[in-house]
């Protein structure tokens, strides 16, 4: 086995095998603990009380989505060049657990924006981006969907998946760049202004969310290269075998 096999549909498809119950079991143990930390030792908040703790959710899927985006983007930048089948598997098997980040962040920062500005929704630079990110992800998902040809698909998609990821950074620097009702960043390079047992709920959150994505993404890409390579004589011998 050379260097570089690992990256080859049949050795990924045996090795995401291994860490889809893993991943899950340590995402749900770790996600258990921030949210014991976040709602039960977080102080309430001086000036926005419980609602605050909404946060934990709606911070670690904005990141999360952004996040995602780019390592789709990655991948769909790295299929096209070197024209390998694993990378477009690898990115189609994101993008879901994207969209779902990136609503998650909508939905939650919503609720959060109703007792905070006195409204759902506002056309804010932040939220807009934001919006706009989620229909890059809904396009990815309905482009991969909508043609038959898989190659043809990845093709279509890797234009979306390199073009939406300049979105990326506009969602990211829009409370810098512009005048929005969104707070700016409280956790910076030069430190964080929220008290630690906040920020160690919000960081456990975000490491769950980030096990969470290993773990489902590795189980969606085993069924996604299961569908594309069938008629490979490895694949066909895992079914007589039963170990599909």
């Amino acid at each position: 086995m050379n260097s570089i096999s690992i990256f080859t549909p049949q050795r990924m498809y045996r090795i995401a095998g291994k860490l889809v119950v893993p991943c899950l079991i340590v995402a749900a143990i770790i996600g258990i603990a921030a949210f014991y930390t976040g709602f039960f030792l977080a102080p309430v908040d001086a000036t926005q009380g419980n609602s605050y703790r909404i946060l934990y959710i709606h911070v670690a899927s904005a990141w999360m989505s952004m996040l995602l985006y780019v390592l789709m983007a990655i991948f769909c930048l790295v299929g096209l060049l070197t024209d390998k089948k694993l990378w477009p598997m690898i990115s189609a098997a994101l993008a879901p657990t994207g969209a779902l980040m990136a609503f998650l962040a909508l939905w939650t920062g919503s609720l959060w924006g109703r007792p905070t500005w006195g409204a759902y929704w506002v056309w804010d630079a932040r939220l807009t981006s934001a919006l706009i990110l989620f229909f890059f992800y809904l396009g990815y998902l309905a482009l991969q969907n909508a043609i038959p040809d898989w190659r043809r698909a990845d093709k279509a998609c890797s234009v979306i998946g390199i073009v939406g990821v300049i979105n990326v950074p506009i969602v990211y620097f829009s409370v810098q760049w512009w005048n929005t009702l969104h707070q700016g960043a409280s956790i910076t390079s030069s430190g964080s202004s929220i008290h630690p047992v906040m920020l160690t709920a919000l960081l456990l959150m975000v490491c769950a969310f980030w096990i969470y994505t290993f773990g489902v993404t590795f189980a969606r890409l085993r069924s996604i290269i299961l569908e594309r390579e069938k008629d490979e004589e490895w694949a066909q011998q895992l079914a007589l075998k039963g170990e599909l």
